[in-house]
């Protein structure tokens, strides 16, 4: 189960905001590192009680160059870099895993929205194909997680379980190793039968349907397709090589002091993190949920299909409905303190000097080889473009000329926000209105008429001239 806390960092004001988690022990460091880090304490002070009480001198000599040479060349394993590369993709890994879970519940939204009704047979349909889909989720998860495949072990747990029935259970036996699609099955039958009167709604599902069996069959690979176990064992057995190496390496000789315990003691705890992380779907402290989250889709999914199926509060006014839209929402006493929260530009308390709001404009001279050179600057005055008189600085904004723009537009849009919408009428654009265009059309087609009565005409006179007469008038009728 996750281990959660969030609420203890909801502020960083205050002394220490994390040094109140170091308290915890429930998914902590100290619970996964702490036999190892005994193992190899017990180990350093018992080379350490040797060397002082037990070795004579000349024993002494060959330890002491022991640990010298473990010292000298100890730092030559490249421990930051491998862990630190090895904890980039154990840890992108994991969260990827937590993603590929599948939720049903835009499916079961779906489904409640596509088969409508509350008779027998819509209920049946809706709640068949939800338990189809917790039933897939389910044994995806008995093939990667210990502790779902010790809740069900056997089909016979499913069923007694309710998740599927006993002749469910024997088709499955009998399928074996293929693969069943009864919710896709039961929603091409449904609308077929009619339950489901649309073939968008139909699609909509089946697109939910082949999502959720994607991400089931992602889980599956995560755990197929596992971190190579090259670079695990290379990573293993550097972690643990610097532990031996550390050992016989930082002892406190008389001679020389080659190190300190402190370093192997912080750099250790990497390995035993990881080894957590690696497979999220275990039995460790803060792996995922699984269990529970079968529980929920069950619950999630019979809800929204069946029992809260077509169900809402009675539609009303809401309490804003005069204002349009609130100000803002009332606060607490507790919240008091947030009223003025609100972002702010980052130019928003900028100020532009109002000699330095002038409009300029670079002019450009080409240049033998293709290229354009500026030799001076340009600035508006009375809607033109005049030369910059080198040290100007420049004409006022108020002073340049605005563009030709229609007061009685700028006044109307005045009236408009004062008075606010739906309150005035702006009159239309200039242009045909829709019974100019519905004249325009008749007209057109009045015309084309003439000309097919024309054209037929002529075919009738076709048939009573001779042959010669007959053969101008097709002439001029192709033309």
């Amino acid at each position: 189960m996750t281990v959660t806390y969030t609420s203890e960092v909801t502020t960083s004001t205050g002394l220490g905001c994390f040094i109140k988690l170091l308290k915890r022990w429930r998914g902590s460091i100290y619970k996964i590192v702490w036999a190892d880090l005994l193992l190899f304490l017990g180990l350093y002070y018992a080379l350490n009680i040797i060397y002082l009480y037990f070795l004579d001198d000349h024993s002494k000599t060959y330890f002491e160059k022991a640990v010298t040479y473990c010292a000298q060349y100890g730092n030559l394993i490249p421990l930051s870099f491998v862990l630190g590369f090895y904890v980039n993709i154990v840890y992108t890994r994991w969260w990827s895993q937590y993603s590929s879970i599948p939720f049903p519940d835009n499916l079961a939204i779906l489904i409640g929205a596509s088969i409508k009704g509350q008779g027998d047979r819509a209920r049946i349909v809706r709640r068949t194909i939800v338990r189809y889909v917790c039933t897939t989720f389910t044994l995806t998860l008995t093939m990667l997680s210990p502790k779902v495949k010790k809740r069900f072990p056997t089909l016979n747990h499913f069923v007694e379980a309710g998740l599927i029935t006993g002749e469910e259970k024997k088709l499955m036996e009998e399928l074996d190793k293929e693969y069943p699609t009864w919710a896709a099955s039961v929603t091409t039958r449904a609308r077929h039968e009619g339950i489901i009167t649309e073939d968008l709604s139909v699609k909509g599902i089946l697109d939910e349907l082949n999502s959720f069996r994607s991400k089931c069959g992602g889980m599956l690979d995560y755990d197929w397709i596992s971190v190579p176990l090259v670079y695990t064992q290379v990573v293993t057995l550097a972690v643990y090589s610097y532990f031996l190496v550390t050992v016989v390496g930082y002892q406190f000789i008389e001679h020389n002091n080659a190190g300190t315990v402190e370093k192997i003691v912080f750099s250790f705890p990497f390995m035993p993190s990881l080894e957590t992380l690696i497979n999220p779907f275990g039995e460790d402290d803060d792996d995922f949920e699984v269990v529970w989250m079968i529980d929920r889709h069950i619950q999630v999914c019979f809800l929204l299909v069946d029992k809260i199926h077509q169900e809402h509060p009675r539609l009303g006014k809401d309490a804003y409905w005069e204002e349009t839209a609130p100000n803002f929402l009332p606060f607490t006493v507790a919240a008091q303190d947030y009223i003025k929260e609100c972002p702010e530009w980052s130019t928003e308390n900028m100020k532009v000097k109002s000699t330095d709001q002038d409009f300029v404009l670079p002019e450009y001279v080409p240049q033998a080889d293709g290229t354009v050179k500026g030799r001076g600057l340009w600035k508006v005055v009375n809607g033109m473009f005049v030369r910059r008189r080198k040290g100007s600085r420049g004409v006022a904004l108020s002073r340049v000329v605005p563009h030709k723009v229609n007061r009685n537009n700028i006044e109307e849009i005045n009236v408009y926000e004062d008075t606010g919408p739906n309150k005035i009428e702006i009159p239309p654009l200039n242009r045909p209105s829709p019974q100019q265009y519905a004249e325009e059309f008749e007209n057109l087609r009045q015309e084309r008429l003439k000309k097919q009565r024309e054209k037929v005409l002529k075919y009738v006179e076709l048939l009573k001239q001779n042959s010669e007469e007959r053969e101008k008038i097709i002439d001029e009728i192709i033309k």
